[in-house]
């Protein structure tokens, strides 16, 4: 079993609050994903959850039994740290194995548990070499497979492809995906980038300022943020907000996703003049100033002509519209 539940956990450094009554309870084999700003709290939640910071005050439960003041090794977790943390003078085997040694598993036993491991990220090959002689994919994968040696209830991963160039933060991201629909393992997973969360997620926790915003399925958050906040930041390109008293509608501001606005060279709701263009191959995204919305993001799928102090129009689809009154809430279609 791998369940983890949060009541009312709290820390503060001094008189600065960082995490303020969380509560939140995350099931058995779920792929849960905290996300957020930097500075949010969201690694520091994580860091209280694996014993590596003390909590004020609240408990962590997993499996029911309060763990505040278990130690890390006692606590059945295993985390993959953003740096790889491996030992250069090991071999991918030793490193992957080392933990085991340490807590006295026979040798037979361990070299199982590793060549398991290795066949699941596809490291078998690399068993004799060290960490020196490998890519950063390569080296993140060897950092995941100690952690899976281990069998732990719950697998706490803090922004884990960070380090890695765009290509492998796409493959390392799939073989994740992989990896949990394999184990069914519980995996908690801390990030800053929307778009590794929306990707692999159950459930979402959005963080602000050390409370919880939202929690939801990825597409639950998409089509129905809670607040300003959240539709903001969960979306790429993020979504737009408009002013609503100046196009007649109710609230502060009036949130449109960019592919839910329809661009025209001849009239629309809201005139503008284009302020950039990104060619993206299969989309291509259009930068629109117009007062007193400021700036505006069309999203349109496939190549599109357009060039920089054109004028040009755009209309919103109000059905997709959300409606954001002055305290940043969402209001009531």
């Amino acid at each position: 079993m791998g369940n983890l539940t949060l009541n009312k956990v709290c820390k503060s450094f001094g008189p600065v609050d960082v995490i303020r009554d969380v509560d939140l309870e995350v099931k058995d084999g779920e792929f849960c994903v905290f996300v957020g700003p930097s500075g949010c709290g969201k690694s520091t939640l994580l860091r209280m959850i694996a014993g590596l910071e003390d909590i004020t005050s609240g408990d962590v439960c997993i499996d029911a039994a309060v763990v505040n003041t278990v130690p890390p090794s006692k606590r059945e977790i295993a985390m993959v740290f953003q740096s790889y943390a491996l030992y250069p003078h090991l071999n991918v085997r030793d490193n992957m194995g080392l933990g085991l040694k340490q807590a006295g598993q026979p040798r037979a036993e361990i070299a199982e548990k590793v060549d398991r491991a290795a066949k699941m990220l596809d490291l078998e090959k690399y068993l004799t070499r060290r960490p020196g002689e490998l890519s950063g994919g390569q080296r993140q994968r060897v950092a995941i497979g100690r952690a899976i040696v281990r069998k732990p209830k719950l697998f706490l991963f803090d922004e884990p492809l960070s380090n890695l160039d765009a290509a492998l933060r796409v493959q390392t991201r799939i073989e994740i995906a992989n990896l949990h629909r394999e184990l069914g393992a519980t995996m908690i997973y801390v990030t800053h980038d929307q778009v590794e969360a929306m990707t692999l997620a159950d459930r979402i926790v959005v963080l602000r300022d050390g409370r919880i915003e939202q929690v939801g399925a990825p597409m639950e958050l998409y089509n129905n943020p809670a607040n300003e906040f959240v539709a903001g930041f969960i979306g790429s390109p993020k979504m737009n907000f408009l002013n609503a008293p100046a196009l007649g509608q109710p609230g502060r501001s009036l949130g449109i996703r960019p592919e839910h606005l329809t661009l025209s060279r001849d009239g629309g709701l809201i005139e503008g003049r284009v302020s950039h263009v990104e060619h993206l191959g299969g989309e291509t995204l259009i930068y629109l100033r117009a007062d007193p919305h400021g700036l505006i993001t069309v999203r349109l799928f496939g190549e599109h002509a357009a060039s920089v102090d054109d004028r040009a129009f755009v209309t919103p689809d109000m059905a997709r519209a959300f409606h954001f009154g002055d305290d940043g809430l969402r209001m009531a279609a």
